[in-house]
């Protein structure tokens, strides 16, 4: 059974997000599947791990590729987040990754993230996308003056050890830069990254697939996973799908439950993580002054359950943030009250703007904290790539790439990194997971407030 109320799963209800406002309707020649089809690869999830794949697979590898969504070209994360391109993937710690995968493994991860930005920014380039995109790297603020010395410590880090430079920045300086608010007491400045309208970027994605020659069906929910005359059988309500080999880009929607080695391989193995979001009408030049925030960065700030925020070019604010559980319409409304809530602590020269939309998706987290890469347990040529632990715009993006090289038998687990190797392993009594989560908010908000 899903973690969550299938209210969080139901495909036909609007998700009330920004972008959905930003984009065209959906474009007819996606139809769902109908009758029986057959390709050389089959791949759920029309997010950007799988577009990714789809068109990597349909351009670099000749191949004949079908690609099976529940709802619409981004329905899930991919069309709901930040629109934050950026570093990550891991939750872990850089000194946590140095202690159980060396030096060298770490650095090849750190190369990967930086890998994926660029990824994303020459795939919008090459095939015209228009992402609205905007900000030159990343901008970490400090909530606290205690966690300016972190900052301080991990930018020593990481220049020492990897040669990547952080600048770091007093409140001072942050004012000047245009980054003004009552809990913004330092900062430090990566120079990787940049935003983007996701779901512009999902489209964009889905339209050079289609190009490529591979077949998108969406409102085509896989009910069953089985095997069939050497290769695999995916159903759907209307339709069956045949397929030589098969990628698993559910990331956190996938509904557990359903028949097929291919989803019980995944069962137990993934957390969905929710995260919210609220994007305000345009603000005017005063209204931007009077809160003394006029930078366009990309920002988030160093809680463990961190906000993340940007103005974009249009001159709304969007911002948002982790910790919620829960997903009924009740909780909804109470979702929104605490979103609402933070915000105006944090911009309060704000309080009094409109905001115009607010909604919340999925994020996904895996029990040794890293994105996976590589085959299913259960099966030599089944493959997924998941659990982006947030970042999934760039991290994402990239690893669509890497399990279609892999699925394709081009590349090996071998060529990638040891942090996004796994193996993926169950969380101990997966049905208590959403227990865990609980216990680790409790936990983290303590901390942001006390350590």
């Amino acid at each position: 059974m899903p973690l969550y109320s299938p209210h969080a799963y139901d495909r036909t209800r609007p998700l009330g997000s920004y972008w959905e406002t930003t984009v065209e309707p959906e474009a007819r020649n996606d139809s769902a599947l109908e009758g029986d089809a057959q390709a050389d690869f089959a791949i759920v999830g029309g997010g950007f791990t799988g577009l990714n794949a789809a068109l990597r697979l349909a351009t670099r590898h000749s191949a004949d590729v079908a690609l099976l969504e529940a709802g619409d070209i981004g329905w899930g994360a991919s069309g709901r987040n930040g629109g934050f391109c950026c570093v990550g993937g891991s939750k872990r710690s850089l000194t946590d990754l140095v202690r159980h995968y060396g030096h060298d493994e770490t650095a090849r991860f750190l190369d990967f993230q930086a890998q994926a930005i660029e990824h994303v920014r020459d795939l919008l380039a090459t095939h015209g996308v228009d992402a609205d995109t905007h900000s030159d790297g990343e901008l970490s603020l400090a909530y606290r003056e205690k966690a300016v010395r972190g900052l301080q410590e991990e930018a020593a880090q990481l220049r020492s050890t990897f040669g990547i430079e952080l600048k770091i920045h007093s409140r001072a300086e942050l004012a000047e830069m245009g980054v003004a608010g009552p809990e913004f007491f330092g900062g430090a400045t990566l120079d990787r990254g940049f935003a983007l309208n996701p779901l512009k970027y999902a489209k964009g994605l889905a339209r050079a697939a289609r190009d490529a020659g591979a077949k998108l069906y969406r409102r085509s929910a896989v009910t069953s996973i089985c095997r069939e005359n050497g290769g695999w059988r995916l159903d759907t309500a209307h339709g069956r799908l045949f397929a030589r080999r098969l990628v698993m880009a559910t990331n956190g929607y996938l509904e557990e439950g359903r028949a097929g080695t291919p989803f019980k391989a995944l069962e137990g193995r993934l957390l969905p993580v929710l995260s919210s979001v609220l994007v305000t009408r345009p603000l005017t030049a005063d209204e931007l002054a009077a809160q003394g925030w006029t930078s366009h960065q990309m920002a988030y700030d160093t809680r463990r359950l961190l906000h993340y925020f940007r103005l974009m070019p249009d001159g709304r604010f969007l911002f948002g943030m982790r910790g919620g559980t829960n997903t009924t319409p009740r909780c909804d409304v109470k979702t929104r009250r605490e979103i609402l809530a933070d915000f105006h602590r944090m911009f309060p020269a704000w309080r009094d703007v409109e905001v115009t939309h607010v909604w919340s998706g999925f994020v996904c987290m895996s029990a040794n904290l890293n994105p996976y890469v590589g085959p299913l347990d259960t099966a030599p040529d089944a493959f997924a790539a998941l659990a982006y632990h947030g970042n999934g715009v760039a991290m994402g993006s990239r690893c669509g790439v890497a399990v279609a090289d892999m699925a394709a038998g081009a590349t090996t687990p071998a060529d990638l990194p040891a942090v996004i190797r796994g193996p993926l392993k169950r969380f101990p009594f997966p049905t208590l997971r959403k227990a865990y989560l609980k216990a680790a908010y409790r936990w983290y908000a303590l901390c942001d407030e006390v350590f």
